[in-house]
């Protein structure tokens, strides 16, 4: 949660690293700026969750965006 606002990307290495750790659905959060941020965090990181805040309130990025590219990428998500 350390990148919040920043739109820099997820930290992937924590991600991993609490999703290695633990047995339960993890949530990316802090840090998403463009649409592979998300992508990264699933297939990388290992989230089962994504948080978006800044690319939705200023309207950077629409959950419509964010889904399809993801359904696109052969991530399951619900259009």
């Amino acid at each position: 949660m350390d990148g919040d606002g920043t739109q820099a990307g997820y930290d992937l290495e924590f991600l991993r690293a609490i999703t290695g750790a633990v047995g339960v659905p993890v949530v990316a959060s802090g840090g998403a700026g463009k649409l592979d941020d998300f992508y990264r965090a699933v297939k990388e990181g290992g989230a089962s969750i994504l948080l978006a805040a800044s690319v939705l309130h200023y309207r950077i990025l629409s959950i419509r965006q964010i889904k399809e590219y993801l359904h696109e990428m052969g991530v399951p998500v619900s259009l």
